[in-house]
């Protein structure tokens, strides 16, 4: 099945199908459900066609990145790219893959140029940043050219394709350690068997009982944790951890200027509500990942001594400085 789909999705890759015929592949996955070794069989296809971050091996391997498979329609803000920011801060080289707003008011590549970040670097520049910095944005269209041959196809489809599940797992920069969230939370298991395939060191891949692609602040959360080809299962609880549960419209979010506001709130120690408690429940589990945290409990304290130090903020500074100093 690897291989078949690998071919496949090759063939898809170098526009040599039809568009009617991928189509009624791309819908045929849908209908019967991708299995585990269709989606490492397509990751390893779309990763053989993009453009790799070119940083060097050394600074690859102590990347990670948090990212989700969207299509939850929570309307939240930027949790996951504001989690990055945070977790780049607490000591962490991240490597963020990201793209523009799909089935939300505002994407990654939004909300952080309306921070002031300048995402028209050139490759090497992005390598420099991510050097300097311990962070990078990667624009997923930049690395992705490719998908000029599926994107229009995808366009005319009225539901999720497998393309929303395996674009998170092909970063440019190749990271071993991820945060994964998925919608819905039926697919932790094959999203995180697909990574074991794969090869990835360490991932927890995460999915509310509320239907977010994150570690919610709601309700309990559903996560599996890879680590040495060994996989776990266990539950999030935040009332556990500390925190009062909150209704999902407290951390609903707007267009891309609002959700600037509210990543910049918190990061500099000005909100302290809802919207904090779900970056650092999302950081912690980040912080575990990549040996930076024995638990969620330490990840947590990790996360808030961040911010209430000011490093959140200044780190934030320091990358919209760069970033623009870089053009």
């Amino acid at each position: 099945m690897f291989n078949v789909a690998k071919l496949k999705f090759d063939d898809i890759f170098e526009n040599r199908l039809l568009e009617d015929e991928v189509r009624d592949y791309l819908i045929e996955l849908y209908e019967r459900g991708e299995t585990v070794e269709e989606i490492a069989g397509a990751v390893s296809a779309m990763r053989d066609h993009l453009i790799a971050l070119p940083a060097n091996k050394a600074l690859r391997e102590k990347a990670i990145d948090i990212v989700g498979t969207g299509g939850d329609k929570s309307f939240s803000f930027n949790i996951s790219s504001t989690t990055s920011i945070l977790l780049c801060a607490s000591g962490s080289y991240v490597a963020k893959h990201g793209n523009r707003s799909v089935t939300s008011k505002s994407g990654s590549s939004d909300m952080l140029e309306a921070l002031g970040f300048n995402l028209d670097l050139s490759l090497e520049d992005s390598a420099k940043m991510f050097e300097d910095t311990g962070f990078v944005f990667m624009h997923a269209a930049n690395h992705h050219p490719a998908m000029k041959y599926v994107t229009p196809i995808r366009k005319s489809i009225n539901h999720r394709t497998i393309f929303n599940l395996i674009g998170p797992l092909s970063n440019p920069a190749f990271v071993k350690k991820q945060l994964l969230g998925v919608f819905p939370k039926e697919l932790i298991g094959k999203i995180t068997e697909a990574l074991n395939i794969l090869e990835t060191q360490k991932a927890m891949v995460v999915s509310s009982n509320d239907g977010m692609d994150e570690i919610s602040i709601s309700d309990i959360s559903f996560a599996n944790l890879l680590e040495n080809k060994k996989i776990s299962e266990f539950i999030i609880d935040p009332q556990e951890l500390g925190f009062n549960l909150a209704p999902k419209e407290s951390i609903v979010g707007g267009d891309a200027k609002e959700n600037a506001v509210i990543t910049k709130g918190i990061l500099s120690n000005e909100i302290k509500d809802s919207r904090l408690d779900i970056v650092l429940l999302n950081s912690a589990a980040a912080l575990i990942i990549d040996d930076k945290a024995r638990d969620m409990k330490e990840g947590i304290e990790i996360a808030r001594s961040t911010i209430e130090s000011g490093k959140a903020k200044e780190k934030l500074e320091q990358l919209i400085k760069v970033s623009n100093a870089l053009a």
